[in-house]
């Protein structure tokens, strides 16, 4: 199965220090949110970037979802905060 490509923007980009990272899929059945709680343990860049769950937005295969979505069998998956614009 290919990896799983997590794309990162913004000020969770600049805390993380990094772009993007693939990494082994998950189970199909693992959440946006269980993910995170994976990913902050890597780094106190990921845990600085996802410490304020209620400030973040996913997107799974560029389709917004919330936190608790599963991730299946999705191939990429956006972190980014709320977006604003006028």
């Amino acid at each position: 199965m290919a990896a799983l490509r997590i794309l990162y923007f913004a000020w969770v980009r600049e805390r993380i220090g990094l772009d993007e990272q693939e990494i082994a899929p998950p189970a199909p059945d693992v959440t946006v949110a269980a993910l995170l709680d994976r990913l902050a343990a890597e780094s106190a860049g990921h845990a600085a970037a996802f410490a304020e769950r209620g400030r973040l937005r996913a997107a799974l295969d560029q389709r917004f979802v919330p936190l608790d979505t599963p991730i299946g069998e999705a191939q990429e998956l956006a972190i980014f905060p709320p977006v604003t614009g006028g």
